[in-house]
């Protein structure tokens, strides 16, 4: 089921949301100091493509840095991505197909605004609720 829902996620809405992913982490690749926000959104680019089956969790391990990088990101990246997600979600949400899937959009939204400091984790890994 994962996969079939995954496939459609992928038609309707992941390949534009990581497309979104992949420019913010591009752009952030352009000064060196901002090198862990791309990564952290080519990280995020792979889980908008197939979220199905994976889940984020907090690592607790993240200091202060990822706080304050967290900020950074909401300000500059963060808003916009949370806007595509919502209206993504909402235009998904129309169909009644389409409802796991607006909702699975809806769950993105806090990963798209505070990326530092989570871990993308298979949902049938034993230690996932880390």
């Amino acid at each position: 089921m994962k996969t079939i829902l995954n496939i459609i996620w992928l038609v309707l809405c992941g390949f534009w949301m990581a497309v979104g992913y992949v420019v913010a982490g591009v752009i952030c690749l352009v000064l060196i100091i901002t090198i862990p926000f791309g990564i952290a959104s080519f990280r995020i680019a792979g889980y908008a493509l197939w979220p199905f089956g994976r889940t984020t969790v907090v690592r607790h391990d993240a200091g202060a840095m990822s706080a304050i990088g967290n900020v950074i990101w909401v300000i500059v990246a963060g808003w916009w991505l949370a806007l595509g997600h919502i209206v993504t979600g909402i235009a998904l949400c129309v169909t009644i197909i389409g409802i796991p899937l607006g909702i699975a959009n809806f769950k993105l939204i806090p990963v798209s605004l505070f990326p530092l400091g989570r871990e993308i984790v298979p949902t049938d890994e034993p230690f996932a609720t880390r």
